[in-house]
């Protein structure tokens, strides 16, 4: 999906996807009234230009970004965007809460809820990544050689199994999973690969029977012949919050400017479901996404399933907190989080007021 996942569970996933191989992006038309100016119909633009500067990176969880910058739905409410790049999350988030970038995509990690306890002070505002039922674009395959053998989650029994992290969302998805199959850690071999891409060659030698991966490496491993899909991560964690938008609690404070931009930003995801669950406006998106992200190849695009973006920004806030349990039971957490501060969902609420909710 991007790069999320690596250093501290940030930052893998784009690393995955640059095997990909590259083409020429479409130039993206931005749509225009009559007076040539683009328009929003709800809300009245700022009266002062204003920035807000972005922490990504080319993740697939940005296309609501992505989209509403490039169909103009920022512009139409005089705001401009910019695209910061960090090198890891130790860097990015006290720059989060210093407020010098305003917006930031953040992964369920125990690294992640360490900086919160510990002071960094960020807000967690809306849905950023989650997996679609029966479509997870985050979730295991098994080799060519056990296709056989693992009928059943409860045939991992004895199996060597990669992961990418512990302590992350992919521990935290690997521990449910084995739950769901009535086996223990004890169970089964766990096998730490850090790299997403590295676990191809690795299950396709007989290295590992099985592993937890992500698109587009899941869709091009099958298109490979390296391993077939296993089953569905919303078999087991039906409702996992994978990624989520961060704000600073300066740009929350900037009422006009941050509704205005959360607005914006549903539109741009609104246009993402419609393209890429209702077939609506796909090419067009599909070329947005080819710009920005590091997945470059558009046929790749029709094949891979896509990261799952609501429409109306719901976050999964109950099982946040259940992932932030289960890395205390671990060993992982040090400290307490307050979450009736640290998740506040209040900024797409009024967004939604003023836009109106999606019709799925």
């Amino acid at each position: 999906m991007g790069k999320w996942m690596k250093k501290a569970g940030w930052i893998s996933i784009l690393s995955a996807v640059l095997i990909v191989g590259a083409c020429s992006p479409k130039e993206v038309e931005k749509p225009a009234s009559d007076d040539g100016k683009p328009k929003s119909g709800d809300l009245t633009p700022l009266e002062k230009p204003a920035k807000v500067f972005i922490a990504e990176d080319g993740a697939a969880s940005g296309a609501g970004f992505y989209i509403a910058k490039e169909k103009g739905y920022f512009e139409d409410y005089n705001i401009s965007v910019e695209f910061a790049d960090f090198a890891n999350s130790d860097d990015m988030l006290p720059a989060l809460a210093a407020g010098e970038v305003d917006i930031a995509g953040g992964v369920s990690t125990a690294s992640f809820f360490n900086a919160i306890a510990q002071g960094i002070d960020v807000r967690i505002i809306a849905d950023k990544g989650h997996n679609m039922p029966g479509k997870s674009y985050f979730s295991f395959v098994i080799g060519n050689h056990m296709v056989d053998e693992i009928k059943e989650y409860s045939d991992f029994k004895g199996k060597k199994i990669a992961v990418s992290s512990r302590n992350s969302i992919d521990g935290y998805i690997y521990q449910e999973m084995l739950k769901h199959a009535g086996l223990t850690e004890e169970d089964v071999e766990y096998v730490h690969i850090a790299d997403f891409g590295a676990m191809l060659g690795a299950i396709d030698s007989g290295t590992i029977d099985a592993a937890l991966n992500i698109e587009p490496l899941i869709a091009q491993g099958i298109h490979q012949g390296f391993h077939v899909r296993f089953g569905d991560a919303t078999d087991y964690a039906p409702e996992s919050q994978i990624a989520m938008v961060l704000a600073s609690p300066q740009f929350m404070e900037k009422e006009e400017l941050s509704l205005r931009f959360m607005a914006a930003y549903l539109k741009g995801v609104r246009d993402y479901n419609d393209a890429f669950f209702k077939e609506k406006g796909k090419e067009e998106i599909i070329d947005i996404m080819v710009k920005h992200t590091a997945l470059k190849d558009p046929e790749l695009w029709e094949r891979v399933f896509v990261t799952g973006l609501d429409p109306n920004g719901k976050m999964f806030v109950d099982d946040i907190k259940k992932q932030y349990e289960t890395y205390k039971a671990n060993g992982a957490i040090r400290g307490e989080i307050d979450f009736d501060k640290s998740v506040d969902p209040s900024l797409v609420e009024r967004a939604i007021k003023e836009i109106g909710v999606y019709e799925e």
